[in-house]
């Protein structure tokens, strides 16, 4: 029977295993390892054991705190009411403080919860960064996952730290929520003359787009080739007549020119990274050095200026 990836016909299941032996002063792994045959269909069957240590300790108190500030304050919004918190769940938020505190730190209700559950949420990401590094290390592992991590949280501390800091307002961060933060990202595109002319936001456009067709065509080739064991890159790439070969002559044919096993995920892995870290200077660069991203492509000539249909409107004397 073929081993296929797309609707599976055939799940191998191997017995449980706990893994690699850990280095010296590392804490043991918890749980028992159990498997779950739907999990398998998207991901590894086996769950557990877990490697917790203290700095994952920290991180999941450090988030679950976080969580916990903005989902009160949410309740209390809807007068401590449970029924309307779950109904209007996407439509609540927990703002930034209001202009007027400025950078200085505000009372809980104006403000202050907001920065309280920020601290936690960035210090619950910046202890897991640290634990992704440790465990890489632990394992004898490259840190490029550890570093792919940072693009994210890049992008997330400018926006809720960096830029507040070099406008000179807390105010000008982003909102707990999901529909009000998707609000406050069109109220900042439109404030600022249109997001889709700043030169950042266009390249962290073009490496989210970049970065999902890459990986699109490279799990579909794998799942492709499937059938010759495709899942064994390392091993096949030095052997001929396998899946390696099989993948990287389609693609000769098919575009002129093949990424290897290794050089695909390097070209993913950049795209990737790429996209909260290009999105990041173009939000930190919006309102700090750029005022109006429209008037600036139109400086730059490349977005048209609107034509005057009106002629030039007198402005009245006092």
């Amino acid at each position: 029977m073929e081993y296929q990836y797309l609707f599976t016909r055939l799940q191998p299941k191997g017995p449980s295993y706990p893994g690699v032996p850990l280095p010296a002063g590392n804490d043991a792994r918890v749980g028992k390892p159990l498997h779950s045959r739907l999990l398998g269909y998207i991901a590894d069957a086996q769950i557990g054991p877990f490697y917790l240590g203290y700095l994952g300790v920290l991180s999941v108190l450090s988030i679950l705190f976080s969580l916990t500030i903005i989902g009160f304050n949410m309740l209390a919004s809807v007068n401590w009411n449970v029924v309307q918190f779950i109904r209007l769940l996407p439509w609540l938020s927990l703002e930034a403080p209001l202009p007027v505190h400025g950078l200085r730190i505000p009372p809980l209700a104006e403000g202050g919860w907001w920065l309280a559950a920020g601290f936690f949420m960035t210090a619950g990401l910046l202890l897991f960064a640290a634990r992704t590094y440790r465990r890489a290390a632990a394992l004898g592992m490259g840190q490029h996952t550890f570093y792919a991590f940072m693009g994210a949280i890049w992008l997330i501390v400018v926006l809720g730290f960096i830029r507040p800091i070099a406008m000179g307002s807390w105010s000008e961060a982003v909102p707990f929520g999901i529909f009000p933060h998707l609000d406050w990202t069109a109220a900042f595109s439109i404030r600022y003359g249109n997001l889709f002319y700043n030169p950042f936001h266009a390249l962290s456009i073009v490496f989210l787009y970049g970065s999902v067709l890459l990986f699109a065509m490279h799990a579909a080739t794998i799942m492709a080739v499937g059938r010759f064991g495709g899942e064994r890159e390392v091993e096949l790439t030095v052997d001929r007549g396998t899946a390696a070969e099989r993948a990287g002559l389609f693609w000769r044919w098919t575009m002129g020119f093949n990424a290897t096993y290794e050089s695909i995920h390097r070209w993913a892995w950049w795209f990737a990274i790429l996209t909260p870290i290009t999105g990041g200077i173009g939000i930190l660069i919006t309102g700090t050095v750029v005022d109006n991203w429209f008037l600036w492509a139109v400086e730059k000539r490349f977005a048209p200026s609107y034509p005057a249909v009106w002629g030039v409107i007198p402005v009245p004397s006092n």
